[in-house]
């Protein structure tokens, strides 16, 4: 069966952002997928968490920096295990999800990814306003404003700019996109370096003996560096938590498994070892040369009352955030919204509801959200996707030895994966269970010990309470 025609022969399962990829689509090779990696990484919220980390853990910069290894070399593992489905049957995560949690149940993590992405991508957008805001500032000279919400007037019209170019973007389809991710992840690392440069220079060369003092921390012992390992390990795993999950998204654009492959090993260790490298030194600088821990490189940039800088700076910020967001947020979000209703959502009416609720997410991000701190929502968010990775891996793995009928996932009314009413009771149960404990992990002080390994702790029981109810059905 041709798979351009499965979703409209087996019911309303399909529709434009669901249907399965041609083989003419799937175009991507490794570079397009070292490039998702890249400008995930590199994202202005990326260097934020990347650089905050050995602050808020308190470890030695070296520590923070073996334990984002760790966590790269984790994330492409797991990646390439949640992505296989996706490269060889061409279907996204919603209609891949459909295999565990029943055609209609595959709404509850399909809605649940959805609501990640469309926070994450509200949050991306603020984040790529500050982008613009400096961008405006360095050639008008325009400082200060009354504020509204934490923002001031060139930050909320940043703001608008921004969201709106997403529109234009997403408006023009995936070829766009994926252009604009190759172009925009090497230049990012040309701006880093070009500001390492600088702070290099603000230091008379003293850059890399002053910072000693911030990569090692006097205080520490094995036991608050081991500690301060394993958070960051859970912290960074719990942040890629949501691709991790639905990788198929991407992964089914690959020319082969070897694409797939070839991009996450390239992607995530290099990019993660060099990133974090040039995060760590840039923060350790800016401490140096400015007294003061900056863990926004645009602020950063700002400082240095460069205006060529500035403008360099903030073009490249902004589109390697941009580039992301639409990728990593925007996709899953489209199509988790339109997994809801696959015959009348589109991909593009998907698109502007998923764009209303980032106008508001991004708007109360520095009113409210970010006083909470970065770590507690990225492990929260984490904590709550994570049995939904376990049992995805269980059921295609495990129960199925990676078996699926691409037909039945896209029949709504019957086939193998609609166990009766749409709903596998199982995967639904394995996830309650898994998702109360794993996010209990985060907030309870009682478990607090155990917070580092919430999305471990969660995607394991889930896949095992999953794996017990599950494996009769299967024969095993």
């Amino acid at each position: 069966m041709d798979s351009t025609t499965v979703g409209a022969m087996t019911g309303d399962g399909g529709g434009d952002a669901l249907r399965p990829v041609t083989p003419d689509e799937k175009t991507w090779g490794w570079f397009a997928i070292f490039n998702i990696w890249a400008n995930d990484i590199q994202s202005l919220f990326g260097y934020s968490l990347v650089a905050s980390l050995f602050i808020s853990y308190g470890v030695s910069g070296w520590t923070a920096f073996a334990a984002l290894i760790v966590a790269g070399l984790m994330v492409m593992y797991l990646v390439n295990l949640s992505g296989a489905a996706g490269e060889r049957y061409g279907v996204p995560y919603p209609v891949f999800a459909r295999a565990s949690m029943g055609t209609a149940g595959a709404k509850l993590p399909a809605v649940l990814r959805a609501t990640v992405a469309v926070f994450w991508y509200g949050v991306q957008v603020y984040f790529a306003s500050t982008a613009v805001a400096l961008l405006i500032r360095s050639v008008t000279g325009a400082s200060g404003g009354a504020e509204f919400l934490g923002l001031t007037g060139i930050d909320w019209l940043s703001f608008i700019i921004v969201w709106g170019f997403h529109i234009v973007i997403f408006w023009r389809g995936m070829d766009w996109v994926e252009t604009f991710l190759n172009i925009a992840g090497p230049f990012v690392y040309l701006v880093m370096i070009g500001l390492l440069a600088i702070l290099w220079v603000k230091s008379d060369g003293q850059l890399l003996s002053q910072a000693q003092t911030i990569f090692v921390n006097p205080d520490a012992t094995w036991g608050t560096e081991f500690t301060g390992f394993i958070a960051i390990i859970g912290t960074m795993v719990a942040y890629f938590a949501a691709v991790m999950i639905n990788f198929s998204d991407f992964s089914r654009y690959a020319k082969d498994k070897s694409a797939m492959v070839k991009g996450n090993l390239a992607g995530l260790p290099f990019n993660m070892i060099l990133f974090s490298a040039l995060a760590l030194l840039t923060t350790a600088g800016a401490a140096v040369v400015y007294g003061e821990k900056i863990t926004n490189p645009t602020e950063i940039v700002a400082r240095t009352d460069s205006v060529l800088l500035g403008v360099i700076a903030a073009i490249t910020f902004f589109a390697a955030t941009v580039g992301i967001n639409l990728v990593a947020n925007f996709i899953p979000a489209v199509n988790g919204i339109a997994n809801l209703s696959p015959s009348t959502i589109s991909f593009r009416k998907a698109g502007l509801i998923t764009s209303g609720f980032a106008l508001v997410i991004g708007g109360l991000w520095t009113a409210f959200i970010s006083q909470f701190g970065i770590g507690g929502f990225v492990n929260t968010l984490g904590a709550t996707l994570a049995p939904l990775y376990g049992i995805l891996i269980v059921d295609y793995y495990i129960l199925r030895k990676q078996e699926l009928k691409r037909d039945d996932l896209y029949n709504m009314q019957g086939g193998d994966y609609h166990y009766g009413n749409g709903w596998n009771d199982h995967a639904l149960v394995a996830f309650c269970i898994a998702a109360v404990f794993s996010v209990a992990t985060v907030w309870v002080p009682a478990l607090g010990q155990l917070s580092g390994y919430a999305w471990i702790i969660g995607s394991i029981l889930g896949g095992v309470i999953y794996y017990m109810r599950s494996r009769k059905s299967f024969g095993v």
